[in-house]
């Protein structure tokens, strides 16, 4: 395993299928967002869900959507032809009104996990390709806002994933070498930017991504964040 004898003194997580569980905060969050975007229109609801990889029948996203690892611009782009009254700017302030308003459910009971984490002298960020508005939203119905060093959407000025460009903004921001820091991700882009950024990489299987997926571009594979502590004692004692 790459890198295992530089302690890791930082985490930074992704929010959408790490923090919380993907499917059943954003399968709701498509629905919702879809049939409001429709105005009422069934079919053209199913269309819009066509153009970001959602079933709005049977309710679930396929394994590329552009929702699992893309921006919320990138959503509004793809959905822009099938809405030419609207602007993508409009179309992208429903986005993130749904957004802020979808259910989230967390992965492991986050202020308990994330107080054990900076009890243990880490410091933690947030770099999500949701925009910066919901995810402090969604951080703030958690109650662990107070809890991050650092958080980023696509939209805060340092780019989205894979680029390394928040990864290296929240090193820069706790004064941390990027490889004293593991990105924890979900998905491949999760991975893609630590990997750029110089950092170690956490995968976790509670997004869309299956482990064989993950495996390339990770140091380890864990079944969800609840994992991290334990298997940081093993890279400590390494």
């Amino acid at each position: 395993m790459s890198g295992a004898s530089t302690a890791i003194k930082g985490l930074c997580f992704d929010k959408d299928g790490t923090l919380f569980d993907f499917a059943r905060t954003w399968e709701a969050w498509a629905q919702a967002f879809l049939r409001r975007a429709a105005e009422g229109d069934e079919t053209l609801a199913l269309q819009l869900g066509e153009a970001i990889g959602f079933d709005l029948k049977a309710a679930s996203f396929a394994p590329t959507s552009i929702a699992i690892a893309g921006t919320a611009a990138q959503c509004a782009q793809a959905l822009a032809p099938l809405l030419p009254n609207q602007s993508q700017a409009y179309i992208l302030k429903m986005i993130n009104e749904e957004a802020s308003a979808a259910p989230q459910v967390e992965i492991v009971p986050l202020a308990q996990f994330l107080a054990q984490l900076r009890g243990e002298g880490l410091a933690l960020g947030v770099a999500t390709n949701d925009s910066e508005a919901p995810a402090r939203a969604h951080l703030d119905a958690a109650g662990v806002t107070e809890l991050f060093d650092f958080i980023a959407g696509y939209d805060s000025g340092f780019g989205g994933k894979p680029a390394a460009g928040q990864l290296l903004a929240f090193a820069k921001s706790v004064d941390l070498p990027p490889a004293q820091i593991a990105m924890v991700g979900d998905s491949t882009h999760d991975l893609r930017a630590g990997r750029a950024a110089g950092m170690r990489t956490i995968a976790v299987l509670t997004g869309m991504a299956e482990a064989d997926v993950l495996a390339p571009l990770a140091d380890v594979v864990l079944r969800d964040i609840g994992e991290i502590p334990a298997w940081l004692k093993t890279q400590s004692a390494s």
